[in-house]
């Protein structure tokens, strides 16, 4: 279809990314329970620009680039590692409930979203290694094909994020009326991306 050998497999593959646990995911349920449903969506459209940023990146040739030089692709996944270990160690230390009270705007969610991503191993690594493999050098039809490709992941990624927002947009609400479980979940979370971090760090 449109040069893509197999895009019904190239859909699926794109939707088990989204749904596996990993820091972005992360990053849509925190900003929705902290700064509401224009966090979430704030934060949502920062997943989608490094989609989007990670994707024409890889069709501009940084797949090449990345692979002449593994030391460059090791210092990004050290940034990403360390950028989560400090916002896990961050939501740990502050209070519970105290995210509204900073008066955070939506496009810090946005700006943070999009930092994870683009930082986010996971995410590089499917540009790199496993998104050129979607693509028919026979049938390929050059900015077409990519624009079909890019289309396509823009698209779930909005149905998936909208979704996300929705769920903890509700569970959030239920969760005010009990602090306690509240400012668990906040320490949770926290813990849960220094994991992620610390887990990217020692992996290396």
């Amino acid at each position: 279809m449109l040069g893509i050998s197999d895009y019904g497999a190239f859909s699926a593959a794109f939707v088990l990314l989204l749904f596996l646990p990993g820091p972005g995911n992360l990053a849509l349920i925190t900003s929705t329970t902290m700064g509401g449903v224009m966090g979430g969506m704030a934060s949502v459209m920062g997943l989608l620009l490094g989609d989007q940023i990670l994707l024409w990146l890889t069709v501009a040739g940084v797949a090449a680039v990345l692979k002449a030089h593994p030391s460059f692709f090791m210092a990004v996944q050290f940034m990403g590692a360390a950028y989560l270990v400090c916002l896990g160690y961050k939501m740990i230390v502050a209070k519970p409930g105290a995210g509204p009270s900073m008066q955070i705007t939506p496009g810090h969610y946005f700006r943070q979203t999009l930092l994870i991503t683009l930082l986010n191993p996971k995410a590089i690594l499917f540009y790199l290694a496993f998104f050129p493999q979607f693509i028919d050098p026979v049938q390929h039809l050059g900015w077409v094909t990519f624009a079909v490709m890019a289309t396509t992941i823009a698209t779930l990624g909005l149905v998936y994020g909208v979704g996300v927002v929705w769920v903890t947009h509700h569970m959030a609400e239920r969760l005010r009326a009990r602090p306690k479980l509240a400012g668990f979940l906040q320490k949770l979370a926290g813990a849960s991306l220094m994991g992620f971090g610390l887990k990217m760090w020692v992996v290396k």
